[in-house]
């Protein structure tokens, strides 16, 4: 290989790099192309307004009957026998999860410009479906942080007492940051990305949002309506995001009455919006 060859390989593969992460940002900011989005987004807006309802008088009844009940029988923090539920909470932590897609993004974005025929083909599929996962989880986490501040809700025993109606707007510490659950909305989130993209990966994501909702309670990090809080802001974050992406034709399709629906892990990667709808419909 000559020199000036050598030289032009590693330029060359920056470029496509770089090209691709170009094509995946026009992709998912461009505006919405599916004929059928104004529907989805009518069914989203009403879903929506369910779940906050439903989920606004679950938690009032778990602020005045249960959190200061339950969070009396949890054993006292730093106790030996915790070991398993803060390794376990760690699963869930914001930082972790968001650290681990961007980290498995970077690799395909790495690997990409190298792979060919069927093996780029399952590539841009699952690149596209760590963008959603990204996406999914960081902007409930956004909104969720938001909330925490301007609610300013104490964690379990700040003040000496539980006392769940311990509330210092704006305080900005970590001690009144209780409420919602960024675990919660982290492991909410993932739990109904995964579901929405892999829908066969249901029941195991139901089991892992309700392992991490019950470390938050063990480890006295959270009262139980911040849990129920967090869970909501995720799945109704995640929920906005899988709109998004099939609004723009990017790994899910939209049914006539508005229900999206996945197109499965192997499908071939497509830019615009799709005519024919695969099986396996993501609800809510």
């Amino acid at each position: 290989m000559s020199e000036r060859a050598a030289m032009a390989e590693p330029s060359g593969y920056v470029a496509r790099v770089s090209g691709l992460v170009q094509q995946s940002t026009v992709r998912l900011l461009r505006p919405a192309s599916h004929q059928r989005a104004s529907v989805a987004a009518r069914r989203l807006a009403r879903q929506s307004l369910v779940l906050v309802a439903i989920g606004g008088i679950t938690i009032a009844v778990l602020m005045v009957w249960l959190d200061a009940y339950e969070i009396a029988l949890m054993p006292p923090r730093g106790s030996p026998g915790l070991w398993p539920a803060r390794i376990l909470t760690d699963f869930g932590k914001d930082a972790n999860v968001v650290g681990a897609l961007v980290a498995m993004l970077i690799a395909i974005a790495l690997v990409l410009p190298l792979a060919h025929g069927s093996l780029r083909l399952h590539l841009l599929r699952l690149g596209l479906n760590l963008e959603f996962f990204l996406a999914a989880v960081v902007v409930p986490l956004l909104a969720g942080e938001l909330i925490k501040w301007v609610v300013g809700r104490g964690r379990p025993f700040v003040g000496g007492h539980a006392n769940p109606f311990n509330f210092v707007p704006f305080a900005g510490t970590e001690a009144y940051f209780s409420f919602p659950s960024a675990h919660a909305i982290t492991s909410a989130a993932l739990a109904f990305a995964i579901s929405a993209a892999w829908p066969p990966a249901r029941g195991v994501m139901i089991i892992y949002v309700a392992a991490i909702a019950g470390t938050r309670l063990v480890l006295l990090a959270h009262h139980p309506s911040d849990v129920v809080g967090g869970a909501l802001i995720g799945l109704i974050g995640a929920m906005f995001v899988r709109y998004w992406f099939a609004a723009r034709g990017l790994g899910f399709a939209i049914r006539h009455d508005g229900t999206i629906a996945s197109l499965g892990p192997l499908s071939t990667l497509r830019i615009g919006p799709r005519k024919g709808v695969a099986h396996g419909a993501s609800t809510p």
